[in-house]
């Protein structure tokens, strides 16, 4: 009788527990949202945070890593979501590996851009040109890039071989050190060539362009899409439906991007852009509350 009694009461504490631990899955009020330390991502991952925790009551925590553990953490659920896939050509190598264990919600913002960039002043139109030796002695045979992994810094690596730029150095640093190089050569009319892409607050401020790329090793115009956890519909379904219609343009994303280059911290810059286009905002949380 008494086995029998604890065997009923093991029954009962165990199913309490499975439908607290259900409920607390269906109620969680937090999420993870990955990101990669570029200026664009950090501007769009912010705003989305912002949305999710002013609109639907989340607490979100940003998960800043490089390209290759952004990715994995969305494919193994250690990460819930990110809005920074640059495809179909950035991250193309990511998209192949990963593609069965994560869900695509597809573009949220059309119209960016990779490739070797340059100040408008430097007499060079091509990647072609960085061969001259001229060229090559000005620019001290060296690319300034980003963070190695990143996928811009695997398609230079490529585009280095290809055009025979066997003396060059592909420079590693992060996406602000780049910048801060660019702009301080910018400001001495001195000669640098980077690893650019746009949105980026830095062909607003600076004018720069792209070395034509004849090879075609950058690809062309891409997309940043949004891309989630297999099961992060079923548990979080309002921040599913967020995550589904973000959707903004490359001139919003870059007066995000500016405000935080001129002083706001990203989450007050965030905040102002959120509460200053509450229509745009509107269409991202229909059916969402």
């Amino acid at each position: 009788m008494f086995l029998k009694k604890w065997s009923l009461f093991i029954s009962i504490v165990f199913v309490v527990a499975l439908l607290a631990g259900c409920s607390d899955k269906a109620g969680d009020k937090t999420i993870k949202l990955a990101y990669v330390a570029w200026d664009s991502e950090i501007a769009s991952t912010n705003v989305v945070k912002e949305v999710l925790e002013s609109k639907l009551g989340y607490k979100v925590e940003m998960l800043q890593v490089d390209a290759g553990p952004m990715w994995t953490g969305v494919a193994d659920g250690s990460a819930d979501a990110m809005v920074a896939a640059w495809l179909p050509s950035t991250h193309a190598s990511y998209l192949e590996k990963y593609k069965p264990d994560i869900e695509d919600l597809g573009a949220n913002l059309d119209g960016t851009k990779i490739g070797l960039t340059v100040p408008a002043y430097m007499d060079i139109k091509s990647i072609e040109d960085l061969n001259n030796a001229d060229i090559a002695s000005s620019l001290k045979k060296q690319i300034i890039g980003i963070e190695p992994g990143a996928g811009i810094m695997m398609a230079t690596e490529k585009a280095m071989t290809e055009y025979a730029l066997k003396d060059y150095t592909l420079v590693e640093s992060s996406s602000a050190a780049m910048a801060q190089e660019l702009q301080n050569a910018y400001d001495k009319k001195l000669p640098i060539v980077i690893t650019g892409w746009t949105p980026h607050w830095m062909f607003a401020k600076m004018e720069l362009k792209y070395l034509d790329d004849p090879k075609a090793i950058y690809g062309g115009d891409e997309q940043i899409h949004t891309l989630v956890r297999k099961d992060l519909k079923e548990d979080k379904k309002d921040a599913y439906t967020v995550l589904d219609q973000f959707q903004w343009s490359p001139e919003e994303m870059a007066n995000v991007m500016i405000a935080i280059q001129e002083g706001k911290t990203p989450e007050d810059a965030a905040k102002d852009w959120v509460q200053a286009n509450a229509d745009k905002v509107d269409a991202w949380i229909k059916g969402a509350k």
